[in-house]
């Protein structure tokens, strides 16, 4: 993805906390600590799930799915957030800042997508058990996947190339941690009504319309446990649902308080108020990854089984 404007740019100046000397030193850590973490947590629960047979089920091939998202996203962005740490002036490149703000959108706009088809196989699940296999047969959910992605890499790409086509002038002073579009679009000295309205529809199409499929869905779901006689029924249909309902409250708690309402560039706020958006978007491009897996983890007996199982059996092969 080239440059496509006639801006004098050659580069961005990345903020971040540069500011607040005293506090990067302590990110950095715990950026650096959570990031390992991210991956090791994703990693695993990817290699159990292609690991143990019984776990090949629309259900993990999904979960499987964000944990790659996951790992796409951050390595698509921490890295320059902690080399943003270590440094007083950070720069990065036109080119470079348009390739790491099209790989975040498009994995955050993805994620959005998917994790409503999570929530269409939940309501499946739940609501016709019966059907389930001939409903949720390899190729309902692997297409259900793989559209995922596609609307996310086609908004992002929408996105990008919108924000790159708006001229640049001599500010080039980003006021957060990586290239994230909004601060891009508050640099541009050029109208930039036509990026609001399509944002505006980009929220709508991943971020409205997925958050809508998810209640209507956890609405009949939640109609139907509650149908059920027994309790002891009652808390195992819920507890299929609850890792994903709870990683859908964290995840869009935190991403509609970047992207729900998308600012012109005359609305720049005050320092304080750029920090603290900064502050959530990497609350949210950190803190959420690392809690998926820990969330399935504690949440499902089967993955904590076959986690077990997994590491059993290279304990013994180790000790042969």
């Amino acid at each position: 993805m080239g440059r496509a404007n006639d801006s004098m740019l050659t580069e961005f100046v990345l903020v971040g906390l540069s500011a607040h000397p005293k506090l990067q030193t302590m990110f950095f850590v715990l950026v650096l600590w959570m990031y390992l973490m991210i991956l090791l947590g994703n990693g695993v629960l990817i290699s159990v799930i292609i690991y143990e047979s019984h776990l090949h089920t629309p259900m993990y091939f999904f979960l499987c799915n964000l944990s790659f998202l996951d790992i796409c996203y951050t390595s698509s962005s921490v890295p320059l957030i902690l080399d943003s740490f270590l440094t007083v002036r950070k720069t990065i490149s036109f080119s470079g800042c348009v390739v790491q703000m099209f790989l975040s959108f498009a994995m955050g706009a993805t994620e959005c997508v998917l994790l409503g088809m999570m929530a269409l196989d939940r309501y499946v699940a739940i609501c016709y058990p019966l059907r389930y296999p001939v409903i949720m047969s390899k190729s309902t959910y692997v297409p259900m996947a793989a559209g995922s992605w596609i609307i996310g890499l086609t908004d992002s790409l929408v996105q990008t190339s919108l924000a790159m086509q708006l001229p640049f002038c001599t500010n080039n002073v980003i006021s957060h941690f990586v290239c994230e579009i909004l601060a891009i679009l508050k640099l541009a000295c050029a109208d930039i009504s036509i990026n609001v309205i399509s944002m505006a529809v980009s929220n709508l199409i991943v971020l409205i319309i997925p958050l809508l499929v998810i209640s209507v869905s956890y609405v009949f779901i939640v109609a139907t446990i509650l149908r059920i006689p027994s309790t002891e029924g009652k808390r195992k249909a819920f507890s299929t649902c609850s890792a994903h309902l709870t990683v859908v409250i964290v995840f869009y708690g935190t991403i509609f308080c970047m992207y729900a309402k998308p600012k012109s560039k005359n609305s720049v706020g005050s320092d304080h108020q750029d920090i603290t958006d900064a502050l959530i978007s990497l609350f949210y491009g950190v803190m959420t990854p690392m809690l998926n897996p820990i969330i399935y983890s504690l949440r499902n007996k089967d993955v904590k089984a076959a986690v077990k199982n997994m590491l059993g059996r290279k304990h013994f092969a180790d000790g042969m």
